[in-house]
């Protein structure tokens, strides 16, 4: 196929709030869809690492997908739906795909650590058997075994394989990908915060990004100026939401930002066994980061029209 997804610019990786019995709640869901949406950010990206997939039975992940769907008009849903086993992550994305999903998030096998050729056929037998554009997922750290660039040159072939979500924390890796899928109509998205505006600088499309939960008006800003070759504008931006990519970082993913999302008010922070609420020790310092960009928003705002009005 042709893709018909643009992957550049901004896709939150969803949160899934839970009510009071861990019970998806599919109300909060629904609306936290929408004000993204609203935000201006570029796709939506729900049951990846930071939804919590790995504790979502395949029907609530399914379930999950749809409810995102439903509530969105106008941006496309990449669905994750990776597994370690290639036959549950085909199900997965078949059922995905079945509920309206425009894209797949594919996370590479985690724990039984395939060596590259491996990988490559457990890509291709998704992107054989499903036509819709997908995203291999490289995170080492939560799989114990890297996507390396060979590989990633050689899925980018694939017709079906649209991009690559690079959160290795090796740019010189990623920039290798981004030199040499340049003919391919192929996307490298930063997988990583901190390191969106260089994995952008090297090549990089755009990001699927845990912050933009938290703030998408800001990250939508550091990318599209990125991608649009205003540098100083994406290194002001970058600079402002640093303390942010940190403070998301403190603890494991999704900890630290669905306590932001709790103390902003767009959804609770309770998350499944075995991970914990964030420790008190970081709370303080999370709601004072989050409390200084909500100050800056004026002063970004009135910067940025008066820019504007220089512009006319």
């Amino acid at each position: 196929m042709t893709h018909d997804i643009d992957l550049s610019g901004v896709f939150p990786a969803m949160c899934t709030p839970f009510d009071e019995n861990e019970r998806i709640d599919f109300e909060t869901l629904r609306e936290d869809a929408r004000r993204l949406e609203a935000a201006g950010v570029d796709g939506l990206v729900p049951v990846g690492s930071t939804g919590e997939s790995a504790t979502l039975s395949h029907d609530e992940h399914v379930e999950v997908v749809e409810a995102v769907v439903d509530a969105v008009d106008d941006v496309p849903v990449i669905a994750g739906s990776g597994s370690n086993n290639t036959r549950e992550a085909l199900e997965l994305s078949e059922r995905s795909a079945e509920v309206g999903a425009d894209g797949l998030l594919l996370i590479s096998p985690y724990y039984n650590k395939p060596e590259q050729r491996g990988l490559i056929e457990h890509y291709e037998t998704i992107a054989d058997a499903i036509d819709l554009p997908q995203i291999v997922y490289n995170v080492p750290s939560r799989t114990g075994r890297s996507i390396e660039p060979d590989t990633a040159v050689e899925l980018a072939a694939h017709e079906n394989i649209a991009g690559y979500k690079a959160a290795s924390g090796d740019l010189g890796q990623i920039g290798e990908i981004a030199e040499r899928t340049r003919d391919e109509e192929f996307a490298v998205l930063s997988g990583d915060d901190a390191l969106t505006l260089p994995t952008i600088s090297v090549g990089g499309t755009g990001t699927i990004s845990v912050a933009a939960n938290v703030e998408p008006e800001r990250t939508c800003a550091m990318v599209g100026a990125a991608l649009e070759g205003d540098y100083a504008r994406a290194r002001d931006l970058h600079h402002e939401l640093g303390p942010l990519f940190r403070a998301l970082f403190v603890e494991t993913n999704p900890i630290p930002v669905k306590e932001a999302m709790e103390i902003r008010g767009y959804g609770p922070a309770r998350l499944r066994s075995p991970l914990s609420r964030l420790s008190e020790e970081y709370r303080s310092d999370l709601e004072a980061v989050l409390a200084d960009l909500e100050g800056g928003e004026a002063e970004s705002t009135a910067v940025a029209d008066g820019g504007r009005e220089a512009d006319r």
